[in-house]
């Protein structure tokens, strides 16, 4: 194996540390994070701003409050809907397109194998080998047909395959995470009679569950929590008030 001194230019700027185990922890659920993101993200924002502008607009009405559920409840159903099934088809678009990129490089590395080693070659010149040093690595690919399709899939297209149940779940998590954020807004109005009362408690509880939801996206995606967090809160701030004063505007 290669020892340090055959990497000492890299080594020069890496400070030697205490010999300990060397445990890695990689975050492996970015799929399913990404789809909780999008419907919680939506779900909190959409209905809150919904609620919010329809209480700008009915505020001295008696049943503003019922208003306020029945339009949110039927606000929550129909994003549900559409965002599940926009996730369905973004995931099923992906992976017709691995299929379809799959079928054409097979084709190529039987057709025109000469090339598709080239492109190995090219792939490894950007990672900084030379092409004596990649010639191996081409002949043991070549020995390995289901490999070597992996290989360029993965490092000349950048793409991973798709799992197969990857439609299904992206559909059901998109649309759950909608429906659980969008129900934050609304339960101060079934809960509560007095509209100013349900307005303000839904804009704190709206607020407090964007800042939670910020945070642990932030610790999910590996960026600031905080940040994160203040960022997801002024979104969702800042599409209430608009909802809110246009209301109040056509209202008056």
């Amino acid at each position: 194996m290669p020892s340090r001194n055959d990497y000492s230019p890299f080594f020069e700027t890496v400070p030697l540390m205490p010999q300990t185990p060397h445990l890695e922890k990689h975050f492996t659920g970015g799929a399913t994070v990404r789809d909780i993101v999008i419907g919680m993200s939506d779900g909190l924002t959409v209905p809150f701003a919904l609620a919010a502008g329809i209480s700008g607009a009915l505020a001295a009405s008696s049943n503003a409050n019922s208003l306020v559920v029945t339009a949110g409840l039927a606000e929550v159903a129909a994003g549900s809907i559409a965002m599940g099934l926009g996730g369905y088809l973004a995931a099923k678009s992906d992976a017709e397109h691995y299929a379809h990129e799959l079928a054409r490089e097979k084709r190529e590395i039987i057709e025109v194998p000469h090339i598709e080693e080239q492109e190995i070659v090219d792939v490894l010149l950007n990672f900084g080998l030379t092409p004596e040093q990649s010639a191996p690595v081409v002949a043991a690919l070549r020995a390995k047909p289901e490999a070597w399709l992996d290989f360029m899939m993965r490092f000349e297209l950048g793409l991973e395959k798709p799992q197969p149940s990857r439609a299904r779940n992206s559909s059901l998590t998109i649309a759950a995470s909608y429906i659980v954020g969008g129900m934050v807004p609304l339960c101060p109005y079934m809960l509560l009679r007095n509209p100013h009362s349900a307005l303000y408690t839904s804009i704190v509880l709206t607020l407090l569950a964007l800042l939670a939801f910020g945070y642990m996206k932030g610790r999910w995606t590996g960026s600031t929590p905080i940040r994160s967090a203040l960022q997801t809160a002024l979104v969702g701030s800042l599409a209430a008030t608009a909802a809110f004063l246009i209301a109040r505007l056509i209202a008056q």
